[in-house]
């Protein structure tokens, strides 16, 4: 029952491809025949496949059907975390999408998803990614401090939805939480919430 974590797929079977560099960066040449080979040499039935945002570019369920019956086709139990290029998926959105998808896939916002013995939560997230002032030695002197603004309220946003996770694991009696989120999901957290203490630490295995 190994845990595997990766994120933009990007898929756009049916949608119009929005990233250019997908149709002439070699990465990218043939990503969905081998992404689809390597977990199927890696990822067993019984494992879980955490999709950390940004899989298909089709802006609405309609244009994503064939992007999920890929998703769908992988091996293991997947989950699928919301990535700021998701548009098909709203936030209001993700009962109706674990009501449609139930059994076969599982929406990872304001909720949680069982997994051994810990609660795996997760939410987007958010950066502020700018814009940065520099001077002439390309050093920061300052930035946009209205985005700036705008950048906590958004992290506060995230940091509510992770509350209402953790909240809802810890009603139903789970003790600790795999945290991932879309934006620097490289370091995860253990969290005991019975201590509310917590320890770096990689279960996952990363494709």
């Amino acid at each position: 029952m190994s845990l595997y974590a990766i994120g933009d797929l990007h898929l756009h079977f049916q949608s119009q491809l929005k990233a250019p560099g997908q149709l002439t960066d070699k990465v990218w040449k043939n990503h969905e025949a081998r992404f689809r080979k390597s977990c199927a040499s890696v990822v067993h039935e019984n494992d879980t496949l955490v999709l950390v945002g940004d899989h298909s570019w089709g802006r609405n369920l309609a244009e994503c059907e064939k992007d999920f019956e890929y998703i769908l086709s992988l091996p293991g139990k997947k989950v699928l975390l919301r990535g700021n290029h998701d548009m098909f998926w709203d936030a209001k959105k993700t009962s109706a999408l674990n009501t449609r998808f139930a059994g076969r896939l599982f929406f990872l916002q304001n909720n949680y998803f069982p997994y051994r013995d810990y609660a795996l939560v997760g939410t987007k997230g958010y950066t502020f990614e700018g814009p940065f002032y520099l001077n002439r030695r390309r050093q920061i002197t300052g930035w946009d401090e209205k985005e700036a603004e705008h950048a906590a309220r958004l992290v506060e946003r995230e940091l509510e939805r992770l509350r209402v996770s953790f909240e809802a694991a810890k009603h139903d009696g789970s003790g600790q939480s795999l945290t991932k989120t879309k934006y620097n999901c490289e370091r995860q957290k253990v969290h005991n919430q019975k201590t509310m203490h917590s320890v770096d630490a990689c279960p996952q295995e990363n494709l």
